[in-house]
């Protein structure tokens, strides 16, 4: 695992079969905190950063995927004026999910980067042919990634790991 801009040994040749990133949502696309109302609603913040990051992926042909054990409206609503057609929230296992995601795109494990910040995660992350996760992750999400970002979930880590697959397919929007 590296926790820089610059990625370790290995991790650019994975960044360079990805087809498909998966996210998680809370705890990498949000600072893993809900902020709750008294009529039952959730607010979360996210990075914009982080959405440009994704725009970024698709326009360079790599397909995006959310999936998240939260269900949130809000979120489902952000990722489709995103671009994003694969979502799935609120889900318990994340590997049927998974399962669709490689059928539908016909896709290999080795192709998919999955970023994910906790247990939950680790299912996709030990199946992905690269394994990214935030900087304030689980020990044991950080112990699965092939690579962390120097940002924490819901800070701009999204935009990293997405710069860091771009650059590796000589791709940089910049």
């Amino acid at each position: 695992m590296q926790a820089s801009a610059q990625p370790a040994a290995g991790v650019e040749e994975r960044a360079r079969r990805v087809r498909c990133a998966v996210f998680d949502v809370d705890g990498v696309m949000t600072d893993c905190k809900l902020y709750l109302g008294p009529d039952g609603a959730e607010w979360k913040a996210v990075n914009v950063r982080d959405g440009l990051g994704i725009k970024f992926l698709l326009r360079a042909g790599i397909e995006v995927a959310v999936i998240s054990g939260r269900p949130s409206p809000a979120m489902h609503s952000r990722f489709s004026g995103l671009g994003v057609r694969h979502i799935w929230l609120d889900v318990d296992d994340k590997r049927p999910a998974f399962e669709s995601l490689k059928a539908l795109l016909g896709l290999a494990d080795e192709q998919f980067a999955v970023m994910g910040d906790d247990v939950p995660d680790l299912v996709l992350m030990r199946r992905a042919g690269l394994a990214l996760t935030v900087a304030d992750a689980h020990p044991r999400a950080l112990a699965a990634a092939h690579w962390a970002s120097r940002h924490a979930g819901g800070d701009g880590a999204v935009r990293e790991a997405a710069d860091l697959i771009l650059r590796a397919q000589g791709k940089d929007p910049a």
